[in-house]
C-alpha cells in the first residue's frame, strides 16, 4: 500500500520503527494515511470481526465472595474458567480502581513523549537490563510487524525500580505490581488446591516471583482490517493480570480446532474496574494439561489509540517447571517434561508468535 510517508526499502521503514525508535507512534505522527507493507498481514491472520463467535459477558467473577459463605461456588467458576477458556475476568479484586485508572493516563503520557525520550530505553541502550521500550515483538523475525509499541519493567527490587524504570510511569507500575500480588496468590491457591497439590507460601513465591509489567500502545490504524495489535499467541507465565482501557479488541481462541476455518473467537468485553484474568503455559504446564494456557491476539481499531496494561507472573528463571508429581502419578502420564523456566523464556523470546507452539519446548 501506498503512504504518505514513504521509505525507500523495508530497510529504512525497520531501521524508523525499530533501531530509532520510533515505533508505530511514529509512523502515524508523520501523517501516515495508508498502511506500510511490512504491517499487512496474510490473510489467515487477520482477525475478520464477521468471525468472532461471541463477546464475553457471562464469566466475571466477584473474587470479595472468594472470602465468603460462596467461597466454593467462587472457586468452581474460576477452576472451571481456567479448564476451558483459559480466560475470566475478575471484580472486587482488591486493587485500587483509581489506580487502573492511573495505569491508562500513565501510559498515555510515556508514549505521548518524543521518540528520543522512548528511546533510551530501547534494548542495547537501556540503563537497565529490567526494562525495554520496543515495537512488534520480535521484529528481527517476522514477516508482519505487529501494530503495537510497548514499555516493559522486570521488577527485581524497589531500588532498582525507583532508579530505572522511566519517571512517566514507574510509581503507578510499582503500585499495581505490590496491589496485585495478593490477588494473584488466592487465585493460585484456589487453581492449584483444585488439583489436589499443596501449596506453601515458599512455593508460590517460585511460581509468581518474576513480574514483569508492560504499557502496550496501539496507535490509531488507517487499515486494521489488514492489520493485527499483537498476533496469535499464549503468554509464558503461570497467570497474567491484564488491564484493559474501554475501547477493546482482544479476542480469545475457543477450544482445539483442527483447521483455521473451524476456528472460533471470543472478544473479552472491557468492564469498568474489572481484571482479566488468564492461563499461562506454565500453568498448562503444572497442571499436567488441565488448565489451558490461552492463545489470545488483539485487533486494531480506526478510532482512537489504545493502551493495555499487564502484568506477566513468572516463575523465577532457576524454577524448574513440570506437571506436578501428584497429578502424574494420578493421571499415569507426564505430558510436559521438566525444564528451567529461564530456558523456557529465552526460546519464548527468540520467536515470534505462531499460536500455541512456545509449549513444544518442553514436549516430552
Amino acid at each position: 500500500m501506498a503512504s504518505t510517508f514513504t521509505f525507500n526499502d523495508d530497510n529504512s521503514l525497520f531501521n524508523f520503527v525499530v533501531k530509532e525508535g520510533n515505533g508505530v507512534k511514529g509512523l502515524v505522527d508523520s501523517g501516515l494515511t495508508e498502511v506500510p507493507d511490512r504491517y499487512i498481514q496474510p490473510p489467515k491472520h487477520r482477525i475478520n470481526k464477521l468471525l468472532v463467535a461471541e463477546s464475553l459477558k457471562d464469566m466475571t467473577i466477584d473474587l470479595s465472595e472468594l472470602d465468603g459463605p460462596n467461597h466454593d461456588q467462587v472457586a468452581k467458576a474460576i477452576t472451571h474458567a481456567a479448564e476451558t477458556l483459559g480466560f475470566f475476568q475478575v471484580v472486587n479484586h482488591g486493587v485500587p480502581l483509581e489506580l487502573l485508572e492511573s495505569l491508562k493516563v500513565a501510559a498515555h503520557k510515556f508514549f505521548a513523549q518524543p521518540a528520543e525520550k522512548k528511546a533510551v530505553y530501547l534494548k542495547g541502550v537501556s540503563p537497565s537490563p529490567m526494562v525495554k521500550y520496543g515495537t512488534s515483538f520480535v521484529p528481527e523475525k517476522e514477516k508482519a510487524l505487529e501494530w503495537k509499541d510497548y514499555v516493559s519493567m522486570t521488577y527485581t527490587n524497589d531500588a532498582d525500580a525507583h532508579n530505572f524504570w522511566p519517571n512517566e510511569c514507574k510509581e503507578v507500575a510499582l503500585e499495581y505490581i505490590k496491589r496485585s500480588t495478593e490477588m494473584v496468590n488466592k487465585l493460585l491457591l484456589t487453581l492449584i488446591g483444585n488439583l489436589g497439590v499443596k501449596a506453601d507460601d515458599s512455593r508460590l513465591d517460585e511460581l509468581v516471583g518474576l513480574k514483569m509489567v508492560n504499557m502496550n500502545f496501539y496507535p490509531t490504524c488507517p487499515n486494521p482490517e489488514v492489520t493485527v495489535g499483537v498476533g496469535r499467541h499464549s503468554d509464558m507465565s503461570t497467570l497474567t493480570v491484564l488491564l484493559q482501557d474501554g475501547i477493546g479488541g482482544l479476542y480469545v481462541k475457543k477450544g482445539e480446532s483442527a483447521s483455521p476455518e473451524d476456528e472460533e473467537w471470543i472478544e473479552i468485553p472491557p468492564i469498568d474496574g474489572a481484571l482479566v484474568i488468564n492461563v499461562g503455559d506454565t500453568l498448562q504446564i503444572l497442571s499436567n494439561g488441565r488448565y489451558k494456557s490461552a492463545e489470545h491476539r488483539v485487533r486494531t481499531t480506526s478510532t482512537e489509540s489504545r493502551v493495555s496494561v499487564p502484568i506477566f507472573n513468572t516463575p523465577l528463571p532457576v524454577v524448574k517447571i513440570g506437571p506436578f508429581p501428584e497429578l502424574v502419578a494420578r493421571d499415569g502420564v507426564a505430558r510436559y517434561r521438566e525444564v528451567m523456566f529461564g530456558e523456557y523464556m529465552n526460546n519464548f523470546f527468540s520467536n515470534s508468535h505462531d499460536g500455541k507452539k512456545s509449549l513444544g519446548f518442553a514436549s516430552p
